[in-house]
């Protein structure tokens, strides 16, 4: 069977799973059947999972929180992973550049753990084929939002 992740998010209503497709898709039909009863409003628009990572974007929908985000993409203890999680969260968050002083800075600004040397943690996810600089910036590479969960 293949494993998938679902997160599902319905007015207030927030449902975050990892299983098998078919019993998360179970689980979805579930969630959306008893929405109208939980007085939720409509389900957040879902991601056609046929898109390749680099063209997800959420925009002003992106909502977590950085320490969950740092939590959920398992970068609480190691500072390479905690880089690239914030990384994505900027973007996710709609930032166009990014760069090594707005990842610190939103570590900063969100009571996170700071990191040791953000510019070698950089250059491990550069070196790991994750980021990949552009003059004084970086993006996440598809490789790296593969890496981060996405499809």
């Amino acid at each position: 069977m293949t494993e998938a992740k679902l997160d599902l998010t319905i007015g207030g209503v927030s449902f975050h799973g990892e299983g098998e497709q078919l019993w998360l898709a179970e689980q979805m039909d579930k969630i959306l059947q008893a929405a109208p009863q939980l007085g939720a409003v409509q389900p957040a628009p879902r991601r056609d999972s046929s898109r390749s990572g680099a063209d997800i974007h959420d925009g002003g929908e992106f909502t977590a929180t950085l320490a969950g985000y740092i939590r959920e993409k398992a970068g609480e203890t190691n500072q390479v992973q905690r880089f690239l999680a914030t990384c994505d969260w900027l973007r996710r968050r709609g930032t166009k550049e990014l760069t090594t002083s707005a990842v610190t800075k939103a570590l900063s600004d969100n009571q996170q753990k700071r990191l040791s040397n953000p510019a070698d943690c950089l250059n491990k996810n550069v070196a790991k084929g994750y980021c990949e600089k552009t003059g004084n910036a970086f993006f996440i590479t598809p490789d790296g939002l593969k890496h981060l969960g996405y499809a």
